[in-house]
């Protein structure tokens, strides 16, 4: 009996270490942002409220991440559900972009960030967009919506059915049912231009 018994019990305690180690929810906290405030674990989901992360971009720009809540499956390790999130992103200007939106998920795998609802960018320079999504990689620094976009500055407004933005933010593109209105143009109150 016990020449049975002993190394069924040892294939039991391993298997159940190997079992544990596997769907244990405590392992995702080294994949999580620091800074954490509650946690909290529910089946398979790990959330964590008031999560921040800050850092250097490659570019050595520095940005800072928070939200709400990011939740975290153990089942889907790679993907990060975000709420409320709101970042700061400084440009090669040394201004300063503030983004928000309602929701995120982030696949970490891919290092895709997908933003939706109320996404909101806000620059220190002057200028303000509105998107219903936004797809960020990360490691590109490519951002492109399939949504409608508006953009607003203190002379203009611009309204397009897509968005790109390539090369850190180089080249934007604008696509589909492009509309812009600037201000004050045609006001008589303005000098005409001269005469060449």
């Amino acid at each position: 009996m016990l020449r049975v018994a002993i190394p069924v019990t040892i294939a039991l305690i391993l298997g159940a270490t190997v079992l544990v180690r596997w769907i244990d929810p405590l392992k995702v906290l080294v994949r999580l942002p620091t800074d954490a405030g509650k946690l909290v674990i529910s089946g398979t989901k790990v959330t964590m409220e008031s999560p921040k992360l800050s850092g250097y971009t490659r570019d050595r720009r520095w940005y800072e991440l928070n939200a709400k809540a990011a939740a975290q499956d153990v089942t889907k390790p790679d993907m990060i559900e975000l709420q409320e999130v709101r970042a700061k992103i400084e440009t090669e200007d040394k201004s300063m972009i503030f983004l928000s939106a309602t929701t995120g998920l982030f696949n970490r795998k891919a290092g895709v960030l997908t933003l939706n609802q109320n996404v909101t960018l806000k620059s220190s320079s002057g200028y303000e967009m509105h998107l219903e999504e936004a797809v960020v990689d990360t490691v590109s620094g490519e951002v492109v919506s399939s949504k409608p976009v508006a953009v607003f500055t203190q002379d203009a407004t611009l309204n397009a059915d897509r968005l790109e933005v390539a090369k850190s933010g180089e080249i934007v593109r604008f696509i589909g049912g492009v509309v812009m209105n600037l201000k004050g143009l045609g006001d008589a109150s303005q000098p005409a231009a001269p005469k060449q």
